[in-house]
């Protein structure tokens, strides 16, 4: 009988006590160092006990502040307490990445209260949206009870799809008889609210709590605490977990990353057959996130995006370090020529090229060049790891042509 693949790999023995609890999505008891968000957060939804509404509040911070899994563990606590006190509350989780058109984020809002005893769901697609709102309201007020309705990454939501949703999401105590509903929008961004009509502004943003990142001695208590449960005794190495928080402190203070280079090294020893996590693994760890997160990011791009990052790199190679947008507009304009594509304008270009940087390819920062105006630097952060050029024309064969040919660079005075 032919021996099965995986037999070895279940025969190995593990590092691991639960990998869950290393997972993004794992829940803990304890929340380390976002007390005060916490309480915060508390004692403006207490009020759904009261049967009050508790205010509209926007959660700001960067990724891997805590946001998410603040919210997620205060509404757990509020439905526990409302259960106890025999007080219906209930939340709703969207995440308007994966969710995010006006119409698709109702639905899911109204079939997240469909009875058991209903057989019709709000169809994905083909319903006026009106209808939609008014079986929402509909459902909402045949429960009774508070709703917290929670917007994770509302920002996206925003930028594809307008503010239309926020206005009737933050107008439905107007609509609604027998319940009552709050939102709450967590956002990676600061300054979204800047493209949200005033009216909706003011309604959304009630309440404002900014998670600051977490520094490199927050993520070490983390580690630990998720290390208790998830890995065994003793096989971490001294400066394993000080490494992972020093690495994800660079990381803007990102509590995921650090969760995920501590996972990772622990797989790395695993498969390596070492009994112990030492901060070699960690850097081995280090480079295959960095890889694993770049390349879809580079091969996802489009044609265009390709072309602004493929000139930066082509300028790279030719010497310069802090790249003017002129240079890389050069360039651009070039290879464009080359593949037939219609060159965009410059001012375009200088969209692509924050759109880069947002995404961590390239470092555009903004310089006064005093009467003059303002010019950027740019720079690329691609990891030394990950070959750019390979991972694009691998998506795009037609980059090859890209960077095969000549190029006439601006000479700097």
């Amino acid at each position: 009988m032919n021996r099965n693949i995986f037999d070895d790999f279940l025969s190995r023995k593990t590092l691991f006590l639960n990998k869950e609890i290393l997972r993004h999505d794992h829940l803990p008891q304890i929340l380390p160092h976002r007390d005060s968000e916490i309480e915060s957060i508390a004692f403006n939804l207490v009020e759904a006990l009261n049967g009050q509404i508790p205010s509209n509040m926007t959660l700001y911070g960067v990724t891997g502040a805590g946001k998410t899994a603040v919210t997620k563990f205060v509404c757990n606590q509020l439905e526990a307490k409302g259960r106890e006190k025999n007080r219906p509350v209930r939340s709703i989780m969207v995440n308007c990445r994966q969710i995010d058109t006006q119409y698709r984020v109702l639905s899911h809002l109204g079939n997240s209260l469909r009875e058991e005893h209903e057989i019709d769901e709000i169809p994905f697609t083909g319903w006026p949206t009106d209808r939609v709102f008014g079986e929402l309201v509909r459902r909402m007020d045949l429960n009774g009870g508070v709703y917290i309705i929670v917007l994770d990454e509302i920002d996206h939501l925003v930028r594809k799809a307008g503010d239309d949703l926020l206005y009737n999401l933050t107008s439905l105590n107007a609509s609604l008889k027998s319940a009552r509903t709050c939102v709450i929008g967590i956002s990676n961004d600061l300054k979204f609210t800047d493209f949200l009509d005033p009216r909706v502004r003011s309604r959304l943003g009630q309440l404002d709590i900014v998670f600051n990142p977490y520094d490199a001695g927050q993520l070490q208590d983390i580690l630990r605490q998720r290390s208790e449960g998830s890995l065994k005794d003793e096989i971490l190495d001294d400066g394993v977990i000080a490494l992972c928080a020093a690495l994800a402190a660079q990381e803007h203070g990102d509590a995921r990353c650090a969760l995920d280079l501590l996972r990772v090294s622990t797989e790395k020893a695993e498969q390596n057959g070492d009994d112990t996590v030492t901060q070699r693994h960690v850097r081995m760890a280090q480079h295959q996130i960095e890889r694993d997160q770049m390349i879809p990011v580079i091969s996802s791009l489009p044609s265009q995006q390709k072309l602004v990052l493929a000139a930066v790199l082509l300028n790279e190679k030719n010497g310069l370090r802090n790249i003017q947008t002129g240079e890389v507009y050069d360039v651009y304009q070039q290879a464009c020529r080359y593949i037939g594509h219609n060159a965009l304008t410059q001012r375009r270009v200088s969209g692509l090229i924050s759109n880069l940087d947002m995404l961590g390819l390239i470092t555009a920062r903004t310089i006064s060049k005093g009467r003059y105006g303002r010019s950027k630097q740019i720079n690329s952060c691609i990891p030394n790891n990950v070959n750019a050029q390979e991972i694009m024309i691998e998506s795009e064969s037609e980059m090859e042509e890209v960077f095969i040919r000549p190029y006439r660079h601006q000479s700097r005075l």
